[in-house]
Order: C-alpha cells, then sequence, then structure tokens
C-alpha cells in the first residue's frame, strides 16, 4: 500500500507537472496584440506644457502618459478600486474570480467582476468585449503573457494610456485637460474618485453629458476608499460636496500655425519641445486678435519675440486668429514674403558707418534727388535740407537712405541681407536702389533676425524653434561700434502717443501702398517683430507702421517688461564726437548722385501770379513751386508766414490794394509778384 500510494502520489505530481509545462506552453505561445499605439502628436513650451496636441488618425484624442505625470492618490485609488492584488497576481487574481463565480451562483446573476487591471488592458488592446466566455478567456491569456513580458509599471502604463472616459476621450491625460483643464499631475480626491469612475461605464458616466450619473459613480468610488482606508472620513465627505465638472474643456491649441509646421517637418515625431513661453504666446495671441479687430475688418497681426542673445523664439503669433476665416487666420504671416518698407534703413545706415562713409553726426543732405531715372521721395512729401545723418534715421528720411545705398552699393546690401540670415526675393532682375525702400520681399522672421543681430553687437542670430537645434557658425554682419551706433539712434526714436515708457530701439516701416505697417525693436535682452496689414496684399488706407504697428510694438514690450534688460552702454571703439571734431572726410557726405546735379532752382511764384487781380475777402492761398523748403513769405516786406515746409499756404487777406508777395526758400533764393486785391 504504502509502494502503491507513493506511485499515485509521483504519477500526479507528473500529470502537474505536464499540466503546468502545458499551460505555460500555452501562455508563452500567446500572439499578443500591438502593445504600441498611436497617440497624440503633442507640442510642448520650454517648460514641458502642452502648447498643442492632434487627435489619432481615428479623430480620438489618446494623449501618451509621462513618467511621474500621474497624481498618486488616482494611483493609489484606482488599484484599490479596481484591482487591490494588482501588484501580487500574474495577471489573472483566481482568488477574485471564484469569489465573483460564487456570488454569482448564489444570486442568480453576476454581481462583481473578477476582471484584473491587466485583463481590462487586453481587452482594450484588442478592442474587445467583456460579457462572451470566449472573449473572457482571450483577455485572461493575454493578461497571463502580458504579466510574463512586462513590467507592472508598463502594464500600469498601459491602462493610463488606454482607458476610455467617454466620447472620443482616451486615457487619463485627455480625461483631465477635456474635464478639468489640467495635467494629471495633481488631483483632488473628488477628481481622483472620478477618473476611476468613468471607465467603468464611459458613455453613461460622461460628466459633460449626465453630471447625476457621474456623481453617484464618484461618491461610490469615494465611500469604498473611504472604508479601505485610501481616505480619511473628512477627505472623502469633503469630496462628496466638490461639484462634478459640468462642461469639456478645449483642448490647448496655441501656436498653431508653428504647431502645425513641425508636425510637417517632422511627422513620425511624436513630441515637438519648443523654446516657446506658454503664458507669453497666450498673452500675445489675445493682444493681437484685440489689435486687429480694433484696427478693422480683414485685418491680420503677426507678432514674433525672441531671446537675441541664444536665438530662442519665445513667442510666434503667425495671426490674429487661426479660426478667423475673415481675416485669412490660417496664414502664417510670420513667414509670408511682404515689402519690408523702412524697416531695412538701419542696415544701410550701419553699412556706411563701418565703410567709413558716415558717422552719427556727419551731415547729409535732404533735397529732391535724382539718381540716374529713379526720384524718390520723402514720405511725407517734404524735406530737410541739410541735417545730421543721426536725423535722418530718426525721421526715417528717404533721399539720405538712398543717396548712402548708392554709395554703398545694392548688392552689397543684399549680401549682407544674406549674411544675416535673411533671405531677400527680388522681382526681377540685379537689385536697384529701391531695395532700401522696401523694393525687396522679406518675412517677419527676417527682420526679426536682422534686427537681432543690430542687438547682439553684429552678429547675426540663427532663430531657434527647438531646444534641440545645433547651434551655426557666428556670422558678423556689421561692427560692434557700428551696431551700436545704430541701436543708440534708434533708441532715441520718440515712442508713440500713450505708449509705456519701455526703453528700447525700434524702428517703424510701411509698405508702398499702405499694404502692410511695421515695427520692429530690441531691449538688452528680447527683440520683437510686429505686423498688421491684410494677409491677401490689399492695401489698408491710412495704416502706417508708426500710427498702427508701433503702438503694438511697445505693448509687447510692456508685456514682457518684468523680464526687460537696459540696452548696453557703448563699446570702446565708438567714437563719440560733434559734427565739427570729426575727421575731414566725415563731417559731410556728398553722393555720387549729387556731383551731376544741376543747381537747384529758385523759387516760383505759382499763385497769385505777378499781375493778377484776385478777390479774396475770406483770404489769400499762397502756392510756391521749385526751391528748397522750408519757405518764408512776406507782404509788402513784413513776414506773413514763416518757415512753411509745405509749398501751399492759405493766410488772413492783407487787405485791399496793390500788395508785394515775396517767397524765400532755405538757401535764400527769392521770387515776387505784384498783384491787386479787391
Amino acid at each position: 500500500m504504502k509502494r502503491r500510494g507513493l506511485l499515485l502520489l509521483a504519477l500526479l505530481l507528473f500529470l502537474g507537472a505536464a499540466a503546468r509545462d502545458g499551460f505555460d506552453a500555452w501562455v508563452d505561445a500567446t500572439d499578443l496584440p500591438v502593445l504600441v499605439s498611436e497617440t497624440s502628436v503633442e507640442v510642448l513650451d520650454r517648460e514641458g506644457r502642452l502648447l498643442r496636441a492632434f487627435t489619432v488618425g481615428d479623430g480620438r484624442w489618446r494623449l501618451a502618459s509621462r513618467p511621474g505625470g500621474v497624481d498618486p492618490l488616482y494611483l493609489e485609488m484606482l488599484v484599490a478600486f479596481e484591482d487591490k492584488r494588482f501588484y501580487r497576481h500574474g495577471g489573472v487574481d483566481w482568488i477574485a474570480m471564484m469569489r465573483a463565480a460564487g456570488q454569482a451562483v448564489r444570486n442568480g446573476e453576476v454581481v462583481s467582476g473578477g476582471s484584473t487591471l491587466t485583463m481590462q488592458v487586453a481587452r482594450l488592446l484588442e478592442d474587445g468585449t467583456t460579457g462572451q466566455m470566449k472573449g473572457k478567456l482571450r483577455q485572461m491569456r493575454v493578461a497571463l503573457a502580458l504579466e510574463r513580458r512586462l513590467s507592472k509599471e508598463r502594464i500600469l502604463g498601459l491602462y493610463l494610456d488606454r482607458a476610455p472616459f467617454g466620447g472620443n476621450l482616451e486615457g487619463v491625460r485627455a480625461a483631465t485637460l477635456a474635464y478639468f483643464g489640467k495635467e494629471p499631475r495633481r488631483l483632488t480626491p473628488a477628481e481622483a474618485a472620478l477618473l476611476v469612475a468613468i471607465p467603468q461605464a464611459p458613455a453613461s458616466r460622461r460628466p459633460d453629458r449626465d453630471t447625476g450619473s457621474a456623481t453617484i459613480a464618484r461618491d461610490r468610488v469615494l465611500s469604498r476608499m473611504e472604508g479601505a482606508g485610501v481616505l480619511a472620513a473628512e477627505a472623502a465627505a469633503a469630496a462628496r460636496t466638490t461639484p462634478i465638472p459640468a462642461i469639456r474643456r478645449s483642448f490647448p491649441a496655441f501656436a498653431p500655425h508653428l504647431a502645425e509646421r513641425l508636425r510637417a517637418d517632422q511627422p513620425l515625431r511624436g513630441s515637438h519641445d519648443t523654446t516657446l513661453d506658454r503664458d507669453l504666446q497666450a498673452a500675445l495671441e489675445r493682444l493681437a486678435a484685440e489689435t486687429a479687430g480694433t484696427a478693422g475688418e480683414q485685418l491680420s497681426a503677426a507678432i514674433l519675440v525672441a531671446d537675441h542673445r541664444s536665438g530662442e523664439v519665445l513667442a510666434s503669433v503667425g495671426s490674429a486668429g487661426y479660426l478667423d476665416e475673415r481675416r485669412g487666420g490660417w496664414l502664417d504671416m510670420t513667414r509670408a514674403l511682404r515689402s519690408p518698407g523702412s524697416t531695412l534703413k538701419p542696415l544701410i545706415y550701419g553699412l556706411a558707418f563701418d565703410l567709413g562713409l558716415a558717422h552719427p553726426e556727419t551731415l547729409i543732405e535732404d533735397r529732391p534727388t535724382a539718381f540716374g531715372g529713379y526720384a524718390p521721395v520723402n514720405f511725407d512729401g517734404l524735406y530737410r535740407g541739410t541735417i545730421r545723418v543721426r536725423q535722418a534715421l530718426e525721421l526715417s528720411l528717404n533721399i539720405p537712405a538712398v543717396a548712402l545705398t548708392e554709395a554703398i552699393g545694392p548688392a552689397r546690401l543684399m549680401a549682407r541681407l544674406r549674411r544675416a540670415g535673411v533671405t531677400p526675393v527680388l522681382p526681377e532682375g540685379a537689385p536697384g536702389l529701391a531695395v532700401a525702400l522696401g523694393g525687396v520681399g522679406v518675412t517677419l522672421e527676417d527682420l526679426v533676425r536682422l534686427y537681432g543681430a543690430l542687438a547682439r553687437g553684429g552678429e547675426a542670430m540663427a532663430l531657434r524653434y527647438a531646444s534641440d537645434v545645433p547651434s551655426e557658425p557666428v556670422k558678423q554682419v556689421l561692427s560692434e561700434e557700428a551696431a551700436w551706433e545704430v541701436g543708440h539712434i534708434l533708441a532715441g526714436i520718440a515712442p508713440p502717443p500713450h505708449a509705456a515708457r519701455v526703453k528700447l530701439a525700434y524702428k517703424t516701416g510701411t509698405s508702398y501702398g499702405h499694404r502692410d505697417a511695421w515695427a520692429i525693436g530690441f531691449d538688452g535682452r528680447h527683440v520683437v517683430g510686429v505686423w498688421l496689414g491684410r494677409p491677401d496684399g490689399t492695401s489698408v488706407p491710412g495704416a502706417f507702421g508708426g500710427g498702427l504697428a508701433a503702438p503694438l510694438l511697445f505693448r509687447v514690450f510692456d508685456t514682457i517688461a518684468p523680464r526687460a534688460e537696459p540696452l548696453p552702454p557703448p563699446p570702446d571703439g565708438v567714437l563719440l564726437l560733434p559734427t565739427a571734431s570729426l575727421p575731414q572726410p566725415l563731417q559731410r557726405f556728398r553722393s555720387r548722385s549729387a556731383a551731376f546735379q544741376p543747381p537747384p532752382e529758385a523759387p516760383k511764384l505759382a499763385f497769385p501770379p505777378d499781375g493778377a487781380e484776385i478777390e479774396a475777402p475770406d483770404g489769400l492761398v499762397l502756392k510756391v513751386r521749385d526751391g528748397t523748403p522750408p519757405f518764408t513769405w512776406l507782404v509788402n516786406g513784413a513776414p506773413l508766414v514763416l518757415q512753411a515746409r509745405s509749398r501751399e499756404s492759405f493766410v488772413e487777406s492783407p487787405g485791399k490794394g496793390f500788395v508785394t508777395l515775396s517767397v524765400i526758400d532755405a538757401r535764400g533764393m527769392a521770387a515776387r509778384a505784384s498783384v491787386l486785391l479787391r
């Protein structure tokens, strides 16, 4: 008998081992589903905060969980409620399964399930059902196989990414962003309990659809957590008084143009780490929308902010509203090719300083001048005569800028633009003098690069949108001295009315036909560019850089004021001298064209002509042609109008009878006419 007993025991052990080996082989042979699911492409700011996310191919929000990115309280509640032996079983909790079977036999229906978190992951990976026996067996087999191949943390991570939370929301991050407007890093007990409850019946427990059902389910979880000792009674009671969120929030959609561009450039990348600051980006998007809305219909705005020390872009606003079709909001105006107006003039003056053609205190002529067949005029139609180069740039006069461009050479100007990282586009042929006044296509990004070079002592600045972009070799656009001299002049330009008194160097520009209004400026740390106009390139009557773009520029700098830094002091090599103390060649600039210009004509009285008889009871119109402004008008030798820049003046009638009218221009040349006033 003893021997038979030993043989029987040996047989049972053999059969048990064979069954175990067969079971192990069956589990090991499991064909697992794909474990890597498509997750939403994310664009993050410099601190890892979400700027923009994109739905996956089937239109679902499925955001990958991050290591350490989920509140431990939620994880503790999840395990305690769904699978308290999660860290001890091998995929199937046989104790729970037997308990569930016993309850079903005693009650004649299913009272509780024995599904583990691992089995739920198996179902989610295969989109399987829970009610069919075949489906349940498949989940058990996959769960056992998952436990043999993955760690508990990896399995839990799969649940956090795939758990259903109603509608097209999958994963705990999508749920917390949609229902609470935040990441799951820190959750209240009420929030954590709701997240535990929703996946059990996501269709009926969606808080934005049925707050009542969601509240009941959440409170049931809170009661269980109190009984399990996970929550203190006071914490559970307080959580029950917290209202359920009744709306579903929109996902973050900051910097949409840049986000679309990054995804298009690297379609296989799941996460894009940018240099943007989300708080600043959000503030400037609101500011752009507000400014464009006030400026007029169909106008858009673009803003670009960079740290010129590193080239990192801190904010990129491509339009006044990405979804605003009236304003062409889908167009990224930071990269649109436009005419820069007068915004290239600082580089012209900087090159003149570098080449020894001029100094900020050099005298230069602002008079009507023809450069071959090109005869530019000033924006306001007036001429200032002999002025200092500093004033010519501050006033953004066209004649001096073209004269300096002629001396520098348009080809050299274009070469320096390219060295600064600008990609200028010419209409046709070789560059001409018109490039000085905006006769070339550039982008807002280009202008920010150019002014970034001025801000950093003449060194070219490469814009960086991502932290992993390799640095580029440093190129010198201007000398440190010339860059500082230009910046010092720009810092002397008066701010627009009612603007914040922010100390910065800036320049405005208006393209031909008032199509584009620009303002670009910098302080000791930031360089900012703004553009306003219509994306379709049509004219905006009355819009110009000083009146439309400059106030926006100063509001941007006011927004970043807490992080602003002062402009730098002059480098040692700067020549700080008045005009009379400059070397003789630098005291006065004479353009090449001036040597071939005919002498200026004397002024001529256009109205009233000599010998005219005029009835002028309400006043007299005086007109002059030729000559050099400003003009002084006299009647019978007595001054009537002093230093008039306009060629037309209106004065009170000097009385009836014969009078002699005289006009004297800035060079002392005069014209006279005798007229009879009735």
